[in-house]
Formats: structure tokens, C-alpha cells, sequence
């Protein structure tokens, strides 16, 4: 959230080293919790014990087995990529302002695709499980 903000707010400034950190940490982040979800899909019951177990119509079929063991690595996997992208953007030889303008927008899009991608509890597929 905040290399959103300060590439949003940012406009004509200057793109600065603090902009440069805060985007690696950031895709520091999200590479980090992409491996603790693969570790998760392979190993838990509902990613690739799910593929392993029944036909893919059938996952296909049970709107909950389909978030969990293909919508849900699928968008997560897309907006890790989002961020990577945003985050070089910042590196190439452009003016600040556009630099700015596509990290917001990569970082922006990639937000949007992980909070749809989120089981939460007031959604069908989250139901029942709480908040922690």
C-alpha cells in the first residue's frame, strides 16, 4: 500500500532510491509469500491433492474445490508477476513521471487481483472459516 501511494503522489518528482527500496521490499514480500502458497498448494488438502484425487470436472464443478485448487494460485501467481513488472518498470531509462504512473498502475492492478483473490468470509468459498 505504500508504493502506491508514493507513486501516486509522487507526480513530476523525482523517482528516488527510498521508491526503488520500497518496491524491492515489496516484491521481496510477495516472493516470500508466494513460496509459504506453493508450499501450501502442494502440501494442504485442497491444491494438488485435490488435482490428484478427483477428475478436474469435478473440481471444476464444486465452485469451493475450484477456488482453492485453481482460481485462487492462478490470480495470486498474476499478481506476483504484476508487481515484478511494476517493479522494473521503476529501472527503465523513462522520464520519473511515467515511472511513477506504471508502478501505480502495475502495483494498483495487482492489489485489486490478490483482494479478489482472497477466500474471505463473506464470500461463498469462505464462509464458515472466520477471520483468523
Amino acid at each position: 500500500m505504500i508504493a502506491i501511494l508514493r507513486s501516486i503522489g509522487a507526480g513530476n518528482k523525482p523517482f528516488t532510491i527510498g521508491q526503488r527500496r520500497i518496491g524491492s521490499f515489496l516484491t521481496i514480500v510477495v516472493d516470500i509469500e508466494l513460496l509459504i502458497g506453493l508450499i501450501q498448494w502442494f502440501t494442504g488438502p485442497w491444491g494438488y491433492k485435490q488435482l490428484t484425487s478427483r477428475p478436474m470436472a469435478e473440481i471444476m464443478a464444486d465452485p469451493v474445490a475450484r477456488f482453492f485448487t485453481v482460481e485462487h494460485i492462478t490470480m495470486m501467481i498474476i499478481a506476483v508477476a504484476l508487481i515484478h513488472i511494476g517493479k522494473s518498470a521503476g529501472k527503465k531509462n523513462i522520464s520519473d513521471r511515467k515511472k511513477h504512473r506504471k508502478t501505480a498502475l502495475f502495483y494498483v492492478l495487482a492489489l485489486i487481483i490478490i483482494l479478489a483473490a482472497v477466500p474471505w468470509p463473506f464470500r461463498a468459498v469462505g464462509a464458515g472459516r472466520g477471520w483468523f
